[in-house]
C-alpha cells in the first residue's frame, strides 16, 4: 500500500492509502506502485488516477519516498 497526499493551493485534495497512482509526468504518464524507487518529477497537464478516482490537473510535481507519495498540484477546474 501507498500513503498518498494530494495538495493544491486551495486545500488538501486527498489523503489516504491507495494501491497505485498514475500521474502525467513531463516524459509521459507513469504509474507508482508499492516499493517504487525514490523519485521527484514534474507533472504536466493531465489526469491523476488513484483507486478509481480521477483528478484533472494543470501541472505540479510528485515526490515518492518509502511508499509515501506526495503531489503538489494546480487543479484544472
Amino acid at each position: 500500500m501507498l500513503t498518498l497526499k494530494i495538495v493544491s493551493p486551495e486545500r488538501i485534495e486527498f489523503t489516504g492509502e491507495v494501491e497505485s497512482v498514475k500521474v502525467p509526468g513531463a516524459q509521459g504518464n507513469f504509474e507508482i506502485l508499492t516499493d517504487h524507487a525514490p523519485i521527484i518529477s514534474i507533472l504536466t497537464k493531465g489526469v491523476v488516477e488513484y483507486d478509481g478516482q480521477q483528478l484533472a490537473i494543470l501541472g505540479g510535481f510528485v515526490e515518492v519516498q518509502k511508499n509515501k507519495v506526495s503531489l503538489c498540484v494546480e487543479r484544472q477546474e
